[in-house]
C-alpha cells in the first residue's frame, strides 16, 4: 500500500496508519525534489509499473488536486479510520476517505468518496457530504447538513442543522454557518457571509 503525497497530509495519514499497526510500502509524490519523508522512500508516480494494480491512500489536503489524482490513477483505493474516531454503526463511508483521531461521525450519515474527516471533527446525524468534501479539524456540523462535492469547511467552523452548502465552496476558519451557501462560494465570519462566488 502507499500514500499518494508526501507533504503534510500524507505524514498525517502515515501517523494514523501507524497507530493502527497498518504497514505501508511508502510515499509516492510527483516531486522529483521529494526523496525521503518520515523515513520512508518516496517514489516518483511514473517510477511504478502498475500504479492502477495498487492500494492507493490519497495524501493531498487540496481538494481540486485531490480529484485530479484520484481520476487519474484508478487504483484501490483504501478508506481509512483512525482507531479513536467514534463512528456510529449506521454511517456510510465511501471508497478513499480518511477519518483522523478523535472525530465524532454520528447516526445515519452519508459520507462520500476521497473526503477528510479531520481531527477533532464533529459530523452529527443524518448529514450527508460529497465526494472531495474536507471537514477541517474541530469543526461542527450539526444534524441534517448537506455539503455539496470538493467543499472545504475552514478549522472550527459551526454548521448549524438544515443548511444545504453547495459545491467547491469554501467555508473560513471559524465562520458561523447559519443560512445555505450557493455554488462556489467563499464565506467568513460569524454569521457567516459570502465575501466572492467562484464560478
Amino acid at each position: 500500500m502507499y500514500i499518494f503525497g508526501a507533504s503534510g497530509h500524507g505524514k498525517v495519514i502515515a501517523s494514523v496508519l501507524l497507530a493502527n499497526n497498518i504497514d505501508f510500502i511508502g510515499f509516492i509524490d510527483d516531486n522529483p525534489a521529494l526523496k525521503q519523508v518520515m523515513n520512508q522512500t518516496v517514489l516518483n508516480s511514473n517510477a511504478i509499473e502498475n500504479l492502477q494494480a495498487s492500494t492507493i491512500v490519497i495524501g493531498i489536503g487540496d481538494n481540486v488536486i485531490r480529484k485530479k489524482v484520484a481520476e487519474r490513477i484508478q487504483g484501490k483505493y483504501l478508506t481509512v479510520i483512525h482507531k479513536s474516531a467514534v463512528i456510529c454503526k449506521t454511517v456510510v463511508i465511501g471508497k478513499g476517505t480518511v477519518v483522523f483521531p478523535n472525530a465524532v461521525i454520528n447516526a445515519e450519515a452519508t459520507i462520500g468518496s476521497q473526503v477528510i474527516i479531520n481531527t477533532g471533527a464533529v459530523v452529527e446525524h443524518d448529514c450527508v457530504l460529497d465526494n472531495f468534501v474536507h471537514i477541517s479539524p474541530n469543526a461542527a456540523i450539526a444534524g441534517g447538513v448537506n455539503i455539496g462535492e470538493g467543499t472545504h469547511i475552514g478549522i472550527g467552523a459551526s454548521i448549524i442543522q438544515g443548511v444545504t452548502i453547495g459545491k467547491w465552496a469554501t467555508i473560513g476558519a471559524g465562520a458561523v454557518i447559519i443560512n445555505d451557501i450557493p455554488d462556489g462560494a467563499v464565506v467568513v465570519g460569524n454569521p457567516g457571509k459570502i465575501i466572492k462566488l467562484n464560478s
